[in-house]
């Protein structure tokens, strides 16, 4: 044994022996780093990228003349690789690792792709890498954080997934830290709060980051820039961020954020630049110490819920650049009106003034014109604006938009407008103003968009609109214009792209020839005017026409063939005028057809069989056509015998004429009763469901009884029927046509919602039986939907309590999550399962039905509009009457037409938008759970259901619960019933966000309740109750 002991020490020296040896032929056998590393490792990062072959001369050493490539004093090792901004392609190589004296990694504005390397790591003494604005993608390496020498790094505008690492705060000297516009999503680690004494940037804004801001960020007191904008973060954000003094831009626009603007805010930061929280859910007044901060640049503070007036200071601000408080409720007392307009002129630098969509009242003072001489853009619109345009307003001559839309000015277009030679932007639209509109306006030869529509200008088309060479889009329609379209309009605006629209005027004359100019228009709208003469060949030549609308005028002759030769045409509608002869058939070869419109005319002949007059034949109107026929059989053979016998003429004259006068009386009486066309019913009806007629609804219904009145929608009321064949009906009368007809209102809209429901099939959406539009009894224009009839009332019988269970209780948690999701499911499908996308626009409890399962069907689609892909302005006009209800539109609905260059969520002249459907999907589900519609009368002043939810939320949650719920749970509720129902109103609250960016699709909506409920029933005794809705 102790022999054995001694031999233990001289055999772990051999041992150790062999291994050291191995060891160092190993690192033999790895080239030792040098230049000639570098260089391979160079020339494999050259192959992987779009490099040419001669951009680096692999004859000579990467230290004499290789562009990019830095190296040290002593030309032995590369320390920095710059290629940015050469256009580069391809990814970046493993091989990058090997140059391992790198401090400096420089390769943003390429196109690079792939994965950054997990090599890098290797760079342990690199300082700085910018791999910004390529299209990398994947995660964050995992060990990035080993990185500890990097003091810059800059990944932003790629397609980075993934979460935030928690060990950020391991880069001991990072100073900045940007990774913006990525697709990054998770909470952000408090943890960076750690590298408080190096980190100056922080930039995670345009992610999809969620969850509140840590307050621990205040700790950082060396930052100079956060960014947190375009996430998904909420909550309120924590004075102690608001106390980082050295702060130079603070953005947190487009979030979920709530609560108030403190008011020291311009004492604790002093050194602020640029304050951006627009897009959020902020409340209280604007910060009188804002106006404080002496150098600030840029404040924008727009569509929120902030209050008051506009505080006193706006003069310590001489280098203001950019001002925006718009959409707000901002309002304006006494006298004070826009006075403090007269404040910004000391603002020389002021380029962009945003005031719009808010309360202010006043007229525009007279030193508006003293403005910034660099003042570009001044919105103004949406308010309560009276009075003149001072014609001081012309001395702004750097001024490109001016937009002081939806008003109340008056009086006349300032001469003066016309000397604001840089105008690209003239929006006078929704006002009071009258008299000619002035030939100067013909000085604005930069203009593309024009508005001066919904006024009362009259007079002509001011020739001196020819020189608008760059114009893409006029809008003129309603206003009392008269005289004809001059041929120099039409010969000089080959520019325009977007809309010609000069509807609802007294225009008249012929159209020119040079119509067909426009090759170039989406849309031109003609309608109701007094235009005669024939229809030009020449409209062919617009060949980017997709809705041409010249309904309600005095046209004549035939269709022109070439309107089978516009391939793009989607909305065709020539009603209502004097056009003879037959139906081209050459309109069968338009595809891409959706509404075709050519009623009350005088065309004759055979009806196409092909085409739209097939396919979707309820969207084909022919009706006032009488010599129209199906058939070939109908026509007039075109010869009649010319010799006939007198003595058999003579003997059935008598007769023929006695038969005339009574089929004629009879005619004339079911005329009158039914606007039917006898030659094309059969073609009207073929694939679609058989209507009824008007005496068999108002038997169904008692008259339209009020003790049948089930509700009331937007467009009409609801009342409940019984057919003849017993079926329970819910019959949708649509009212006030005869308002809107004009306008293409109510009957384009129903012809919508009937095509859009006929293929529609959903459990939770009300089915439709059949229509009807005829005239009634008193020769009144009728249109009215029938629908299934569902037992169990709307949920708002059920919120109010007006319906009960059989044991008397109402809805239980278990109880409205399904109605919620079942909601969801509607709208999901409706958003993104139908061939075309169909948004809402008027969801609402009312709008919400039960059956005798108590499922959820979504009805009352009298605002249902099928979205239109392409992005042509005001291409039906129907939209301009698509206003939702009161409490369930999202605030910013008039955005878009105020600011022109936007889209509205809920029509106002726009394309309605399924992000308003998320909008008012969430506020119907924090009424569901609160029991508070948001016209409750405890909302008053600027209070509002969503602002009261979030004021309790989360913590406080069970104090604005109805209380009907919270009697049937046990009470408080236990831990889980208290997390579903946190679930459950952040769904709510995160589909309000003021902006549509900032909401939630209700595809994600639906998945989190459907989580919501699935964890609640892991843990109850519920799951026969919810069987029924299991899927």
């Amino acid at each position: 044994m102790v022999s054995q002991f001694h031999l233990l020490p001289q055999t772990f020296a051999i041992i150790f022996s062999l291994l050291l040896c191995i060891f160092v032929s190993v690192e033999t056998a790895r080239p030792t780093p040098s230049i000639a590393t570098d260089k391979e490792a160079l020339i494999s990062f050259k192959s992987g990228v779009s490099l040419p072959p001669s951009f680096w001369d692999q004859n000579s050493s990467p230290c004499t003349n290789w562009t990019g490539v830095v190296c040290n004093k002593l030309g032995n090792r590369v320390v920095a690789l710059h290629l940015s901004g050469l256009g580069l392609t391809g990814s970046i190589s493993p091989h990058i690792g090997n140059l391992s004296f790198l401090r400096s990694l420089q390769l943003q504005n390429n196109k690079l792709t792939g994965n950054i390397p997990s090599q890098i790591l290797h760079l342990f003494r690199l300082t700085s890498l910018n791999l910004s604005s390529n299209t990398i993608q994947g995660p964050l390496p995992s060990n990035l954080t080993q990185l500890t020498a990097l003091q810059t790094l800059d990944l932003a505008s790629n397609n980075i997934t993934g979460t935030l690492p928690e060990n950020l705060n391991s880069l001991k000297n990072l100073q900045v830290l940007n990774l913006a516009r990525n697709r990054l999503h998770g909470p952000i680690p408090p943890s960076i709060s750690n590298l408080s004494s190096t980190l100056t940037h922080l930039n995670l804004g345009t992610n999809s980051l969620s969850g509140t801001i840590p307050s621990e960020l205040g700790f950082l007191y060396k930052l100079k820039e956060l960014d947190l904008a375009g996430n998904q973060l909420t909550g309120t954000v924590a004075l102690s961020i608001y106390n980082i003094s050295s702060l130079l831009l603070f953005t947190v626009a487009s979030n979920q954020l709530w609560g108030e603007i403190p008011s020291n805010i311009g004492h604790t930061l002093p050194n602020l630049l640029y304050f951006r929280n627009c897009f959020n859910l902020f409340t209280g007044n604007i910060p009188v110490s804002l106006h404080n901060i002496s150098g600030i640049r840029s404040i924008r503070m727009s569509n929120n819920f902030l209050e008051g007036t506009v505080p006193p200071g706006l003069g310590n601000l001489p280098f203001i650049e950019m001002y925006n408080i718009g959409f707000n409720r901002i309002v304006s007392y006494g006298g004070d009106g826009l006075s403090f307009i007269t404040s910004l002129t000391n603002s020389t630098r002021l380029q962009f003034l945003a005031i719009d969509g808010n309360h202010l009242e006043g007229v525009i003072p007279e030193s508006i014109g003293n403005l910034s001489k660099v003042i570009e853009k001044l919105y103004m619109g949406g308010n309560r604006i009276f009075g003149h345009i001072p014609s001081s307003i012309g001395q702004l001559s750097s001024l490109t938009l001016l937009n002081v839309s939806y008003n109340l000015i008056s009086g006349e277009i300032p001469p003066e407008i016309g000397q604001l030679e840089e105008l690209q932007v003239l929006s006078l639209a929704a006002n009071k103003m009258s008299g000619h509109i002035t030939n100067s306006l013909g000085n604005l030869r930069k203009l593309n968009n024009i508005d001066l529509s919904r006024n009362s200008f009259v007079g002509h088309i001011p020739p001196s609109f020819a020189n608008f060479q760059k114009l893409l889009s006029m809008d003129l329609s309603n206003n009392l214009l008269n005289g004809s379209i001059s041929t120099e309009i039409f010969q000089n605006l080959p520019s325009l792209s977007t809309i010609l629209n000069l509807s609802n005027n007294f225009l008249s004359g012929p159209l020119p020839e040079e119509i067909g100019l426009l090759g170039s228009v989406v849309t031109i709208d003609l309608s109701d005017n007094r235009l005669s003469g024939l229809i030009p060949n020449t409209i062919g030549k617009c060949t980017s026409l997709e809705g041409l609308l010249m309904a309600r005028n005095k046209l004549s002759g035939p269709l022109p063939n070439v309107l089978g030769d516009m391939r793009g045409l989607e909305i065709l509608d020539l009603s209502s005028n004097q056009l003879s002869g037959s139906i081209p058939d050459k309109l069968e070869d338009l595809q891409v057809l959706s509404y075709l419109n050519l009623s009350f005319n005088h065309l004759e002949g055979v009806i196409p069989k092909g085409g739209i007059f097939v396919k979707n034949s309820s969207s084909v109107h022919l009706e006032g056509n009488p010599k129209l026929c199906l058939h070939s059989s109908c026509v007039n053979p075109g010869g009649h015998r010319r010799k006939v016998l007198i003595p058999v003429l003579i003997s059935t004259v008598l007769a023929t004429l006695a038969v005339c006068v009574i089929v004629g009386c009879l005619l004339y009486v079911s005329k009158s009763k039914a606007r039917v066309t006898e030659t094309n019913s059969d073609l009207l009806i073929k694939g679609q469901h058989q209507m009824v007629t008007y005496e068999e609804l108002r038997g169904a219904t008692g008259n339209f009884s009020t003790e049948n009145l089930i509700g009331s929608g937007s467009f009409g009321s609801v009342y409940r029927g019984c057919l003849r064949d017993g079926i329970e009906v819910a019959v949708g009368k649509l009212r006030n046509l005869a308002r809107v007809y004009k306008e293409l209102g109510s009957w384009k809209s129903f012809l919508a919602e009937c095509e859009a429901l006929r293929s529609v099939r959903h459990r939770n959406l009300v089915k439709l039986i059949t229509s009807c539009s005829i005239l009634d009894f008193k020769n009144m224009d009728f249109l009215a939907l029938v629908y299934e009839y569902l037992s169990n009332g709307s949920l708002e019988d059920w919120i109010q309590g007006k319906r009960k269970n059989a044991n008397g209780d109402g809805l239980n948690i278990v109880e409205r999550l399904n109605v919620a999701i079942d909601v969801a499911c509607g709208l999901d499908y409706l958003h993104h399962d139908c061939e075309v996308p169909v948004a809402h626009c008027d969801l609402k409890p009312s709008n919400i039905l039960l059956d005798r399962d108590m499922i959820a069907k979504i009805g009352d689609f009298g605002l249902a509009k099928l979205l239109i892909e392409r992005t042509s302005n005001n291409v039906l006009s129907s939209t301009d009457v698509l206003k939702g209800s009161i409490g369930y539109m999202p605030p910013g609905h008039l955005f878009g037409l105020l600011r022109m260059n936007y889209d509205a969520e809920y029509g106002f002249g726009q394309k309605p938008s399924t992000a308003g459907d998320a909008y008012s999907f969430g506020v119907v589900l924090l009424e569901l759970f609160t029991g508070k519609s948001p016209t409750h009368e405890s909302f008053t002043g600027d209070e509002n259901i969503i602002r009261w939810v979030h004021s309790a939320f989360p913590q406080n949650i069970a104090q604005v619960l109805d209380s009907e719920l919270l009697h049937l749970m046990q009470h408080p509720p236990n831990e889980l019933e208290r997390n579903c129902l946190t679930s459950i109103i952040e769904v709510g609250l995160s589909c309000t966000s003021a902006s549509p960016e900032g909401r939630i699709s209700l595809r994600d909506a639906l998945h989190k309740l459907e989580a919501a409920r699935q964890t609640l029933f892991k843990h109850t005794h519920v799951e026969t109750e919810s069987a029924k809705h299991e899927f």
